[in-house]
């Protein structure tokens, strides 16, 4: 006999979480099904979970700013201080240093988006960044190379200018844990969670969307489907039915994070999350008096695009790559013999801004290509996800008339059309993980 609800979600991810919460909180009777034994234990749980308030676009410099507000109000976002026995995560509100290059020019493009938004920032010069951060090499040495080139590690005759100090950003020290947060207070609202769970079939009827099968042939009904699978969105996609229609489509994307010991002089208390495009790579404080290093996929790097159920999860020469050129910019770093940290998947579309979308299939819709620089938005994307839901099944279509999403807290809307699974490619995208 078949369960039936008014949405299902595929995916207990952060942004399936969030989104569950936010329909429970219309009254909706909402079960996340995914195929992992626990909320967050799938690309979430690899996330370097990084909050920051820019994007290359004025839509996503919005949002990300916005996100900020809900990390440091997270109790109220959440509703309770005591919502979960695991207790609340951290929000280490450090801010971000951004590298002024003549790739992102000298964060002009960034600064004036900022401006806009009234999102706050500060210009480091040379010597004040050195001062923060007393191991920084304020060398040049772009464009970025791997190590088999031999001007790899050869500075340029003209150093860094500096770089920019964006307040209104952080990071998450367990991305795993900010997940189960939300998983709990779906539940308090009335959210049903079901794990183990891996869908074969998106059942249909009528010409619409009629719930889903699991494999191990249990039925649930439900006029609503959401894709939020992470790296398999594109899977569950064709398993609608629905990819061909689509103007941008997501692949999934094998990455690797190192885990590297703090060099002597790095203190991890006053440390914030670096950009540095100069060197292709990102960085933050991470447990364990550890360093985050993370790729910012400079063109030199090969993609790996990847079948989700099919990848290498050891780490590879790509991890040396990646400490090796931070050992550029913080020369006593050092190369651990042994490799730590996280082999994952993006879930990536063309132009690596998001969907949060209605699809061509009536009651299926779409948060996907959300993994690698979306973490943060997760709370708002939930919520605006929610409303696109309920808006359409009362009769509004999407793509005539995309809904505008307010945020509260910086006073701003933004069109969901921006997420639009019919967009055109964004050439104001990055088209790498700053998005």
């Amino acid at each position: 006999m078949s369960k039936s609800y008014d949405a299902i979600i595929i995916g207990a991810g952060i942004i399936g979480c969030a989104t569950s919460l936010a329909l429970a909180r219309k009254g909706w009777k909402v079960l996340n099904l995914d195929r992992l034994p626990a909320a967050g234990y799938g690309s979430t749980s690899g996330s370097c979970a990084i909050i920051r308030p820019y994007y290359s676009t004025l839509d996503g410099s919005a949002m990300a700013y916005e996100s900020h507000f809900y990390w440091k109000n997270w109790a109220q976002y959440l509703g309770a201080e005591d919502v979960d026995e695991r207790g609340l995560i951290e929000y280490h509100n450090v801010g971000s240093m951004v590298m002024k290059t003549e790739l992102n020019d000298y964060c002009r493009p960034t600064m004036a988006l900022m401006d806009e938004l009234d999102s706050p920032y500060s210009e480091f010069t040379p010597q004040q960044l050195t001062q923060k951060l007393p191991v920084w090499n304020m060398e040049s040495f772009y464009p970025v190379k791997r190590p088999e080139d031999p001007d790899f590690g050869v500075a340029n005759q003209e150093p860094l200018p500096g770089a920019v100090l964006f307040h209104a950003a952080g990071y998450i020290s367990d991305p795993q844990l900010a997940t189960h947060n939300i998983m709990r207070a779906a539940e308090a609202v009335g959210g049903s969670f079901k794990y183990n769970a891996e869908v074969s079939e998106i059942r249909k009827q009528g010409g619409q969307v009629g719930g889903v099968m699991l494999t191990s042939g249990e039925i649930f009904d439900a006029p609503v489907v959401l894709n939020a699978a992470g790296p398999h969105s594109s899977k569950i996609n064709q398993m609608a039915d629905v990819e061909k229609q689509m103007k941008v489509k997501t692949r999934a994307l094998r990455q690797e994070v190192a885990h590297v010991p703090l060099p002597d002089g790095y203190v991890s208390e006053s440390a914030c999350v670096t950009s540095d495009s100069d060197i292709g790579v990102y960085t933050r404080p991470e447990q364990g008096d550890a360093l985050l290093i993370g790729s910012e996929d400079p063109p030199v790097d090969k993609h790996e695009w990847v079948d989700p159920d099919d990848y290498n999860h050891d780490f590879t020469e790509q991890w040396r790559v990646q400490v090796l050129r931070v050992c550029q910019r913080v020369p006593n770093l050092g190369v651990p013999n042994q490799m730590r940290g996280v082999v994952d998947l993006y879930d990536v579309t063309d132009d690596w801004i998001p969907i949060y979308d209605q699809s061509d299939l009536p009651g299926f819709y779409m948060a996907i290509g959300t993994s690698g620089n979306q973490f943060k938005n997760a709370p708002i994307a939930g919520e605006m996800m929610a409303d696109i839901i309920e808006a359409t099944q009362n009769g509004n279509n999407q793509d005539n008339n995309p809904i505008d999403f307010h945020l509260k807290y910086i006073d701003r809307s933004v069109s969901s059309g921006f997420y639009s699974r019919l967009r055109e490619v964004n050439q104001d995208s990055s088209f790498s993980v700053l998005g």
